[in-house]
């Protein structure tokens, strides 16, 4: 590792210690604290996605602001429908950040450790297959082992659960480069040491929040969305 990616590795860490309590301290308190940190991400992510795609043509321009505005209302929307169920609401959203950032961190360090077949080359070249398949397999193994541990959950679902949204985050994560390598961006901003932007943090939450939510929703309604997504 080069003193340029250790010094890259060791900020990363640092924002993430400063974030991630920030958001479970949210999710835990709630109420109106809680949508109003949502609301503030989802306004910083729209900001950087106007940003990211000022570089298109006038037409195509309008037609990108539209997609941003609905990108960032399921970054509000997503979490906040998951916390609204009394029941469940703060364990679904600790399983949500506990399986994005389980991703997010073991596919970093498996792909370096274990290399091999990149798994997108033309839209991020770092990634590997190995790196997605030791955060999809890092996720499940977590949160199964959470939920063995709490209890009363059936841990085969939940297990299963962790695979689809660890791909959903990657997939999210795919979809955010992509669109950055369309306008000719290396990063959505510069708001987080060792992150870039927002959107580059939250690509993968954004995904697979929507993808939990839209289960719960199916399952619970609108009043038990992280019962419907967490109850098997």
């Amino acid at each position: 590792m080069s003193l340029v990616q250790a010094r890259n590795l060791a900020l990363r860490v640092a924002s993430a210690l400063v974030l991630a309590p920030l958001a479970v301290g949210a999710a835990y308190v709630g109420g109106w604290l809680f949508v109003v940190f949502w609301a503030i991400a989802a306004v910083v992510v729209l900001w950087e996605w106007i940003s990211v795609t000022a570089s298109g043509q006038s037409g195509a321009r309008a037609i990108w602001i539209v997609a941003g505005v609905g990108y960032s209302a399921v970054l509000l929307l997503a979490p906040v429908l998951l916390r609204r169920d009394a029941s469940d609401g703060v364990l679904a959203l600790v399983f949500l950040f506990a399986v994005v950032w389980s991703t997010d961190v073991l596919g970093y360090f498996g792909g370096r450790a274990l290399g091999g077949p990149k798994l997108a080359p033309s839209i991020s070249p770092k990634k590997t297959w190995s790196g997605a398949v030791a955060g999809a397999l890092g996720a499940m193994a977590l949160t199964a082992a959470g939920a063995r541990y709490i209890g009363g959950f059936n841990i085969a679902a939940i297990a299963v659960l962790a695979v689809i949204l660890s791909i959903a985050a990657q997939l999210g994560d795919l979809m955010e480069s992509k669109i950055k390598r369309h306008f000719g961006a290396k990063d959505a901003g510069h708001i987080i040491p060792g992150h870039g932007g927002l959107m580059d943090r939250l690509d993968g939450f954004w995904a697979a929040a929507l993808v939990a939510c839209l289960i719960g929703l199916a399952r619970g309604g609108f009043d038990g969305a992280a019962r419907g997504l967490l109850v098997w």
